[in-house]
């Protein structure tokens, strides 16, 4: 007998623990859409190996991507509903937050720094920011440009900021004619500038630089957020999502020749050759919880005290951090 009710024990116990784990199951929706966009270049590179699963079947969610070249238009999207899940620049990602009043929850940062100060090795010589002193550094609006001015302001630099080629690739198309000879560009366009022009040299890693004068704060640029209210009626799809995003990112860290095959596949970005050479100084990360709040708070602290209007006015509060 007591044989037996041992084995009826053990056998209870599994049945327990094999209907616990389906119930698990049962929690995520495969069948939910989940809209999910993400910028090209850098800030979707860690994306493209679930977004290829996705189209071959193999992923958990039944996710639908788009590739954006704007970050306004994911951030309209992410305001009317229309996106669930986007990669975006830590900036605007807080700016979101901001105007909509708590609409979004950051899930994870994704990239650490990509910005390059880039020179024409001809005419120009730099070695520490202070070597900018007096000269005109072109500069990308938004993201890298609040970013440039923390720095310069760090370091005490007296230089001339203009953000009149707005958009990175018209500045990376400058630089490369000739038309400016020191510009901050984030990678790949670092690595499309200097094939294009044997005279340009990435003369500083702003990163490293980030890293002298803020010590204590770590630079992030990209990061990806959700919806408030999809977070909320869905946290096993988001957790699921952060599962498959996370091995994503891993991919293009471990495997970058097969990764960046991926990225011009998925459209991310248009030129795998490229890609495949700027990942290694793409600094893709994933980083969630206390880990991504102490490192996003403390950047966003930096961008505030420069350009409080870069991030929405104000300091995200504590239920900007998705911790699960």
């Amino acid at each position: 007998m007591k044989r037996l009710y041992a084995t009826l024990l053990a056998l209870a116990l599994c049945l327990s623990v094999c209907a616990g784990a389906c119930a698990g199951q049962a929690q995520i929706d495969g069948d939910l859409a989940v809209n999910v966009m993400v910028l090209n270049g850098t800030t979707g590179f860690g994306m493209a190996k679930l977004m290829a699963a996705s189209a071959a079947g193999d992923a958990r969610l039944n996710y639908s991507f788009s590739v954006e070249t704007d970050a306004s238009n994911v951030t309209a999207a992410l305001i009317s509903g229309g996106c669930d899940i986007a990669a975006l620049p830590t900036n605007a990602a807080a700016a979101v937050y901001n105007k909509t009043q708590g609409g979004v929850r950051l899930l994870a940062l994704n990239t650490l720094g990509v910005l390059y100060l880039v020179v024409n090795g001809e005419t120009v010589s730099v070695q520490s920011l202070s070597d900018l002193d007096g000269m005109t550094v072109y500069v990308p609006a938004q993201n890298p440009l609040f970013l440039f001015q923390a720095l310069c302001g760090a370091a005490g630099v007296d230089v001339t900021i203009d953000d009149t080629y707005a958009q990175p690739a018209d500045l990376r198309t400058a630089l490369a004619a000739g038309e400016v000879d020191a510009a901050v560009l984030p990678e790949p366009m670092v690595t499309i500038a200097c094939a294009a022009n044997e005279s340009l040299v990435p003369a500083l890693d702003l990163t490293e630089q980030w890293q002298n004068y803020y010590p204590e704060n770590s630079l992030v640029q990209g990061c990806v957020v959700a919806r408030t209210g999809f977070v909320r009626e869905h946290p096993a799809e988001v957790d699921a999502f952060l599962e498959e995003y996370g091995a994503s990112i891993a991919y293009a860290q471990e495997q970058p020749a097969d990764a960046a095959a991926l990225i011009e596949q998925t459209g991310v970005f248009t030129n795998a050759a490229v890609a495949e050479k700027a990942l290694p100084r793409c600094n893709l990360c994933f980083l969630t919880g206390d880990e991504m709040q102490t490192d996003m708070d403390g950047f966003l602290q930096i961008l505030f005290g420069v350009a409080p209007e870069s991030i929405g006015g104000a300091v995200p509060d504590e239920d900007f951090y998705y911790k699960g």
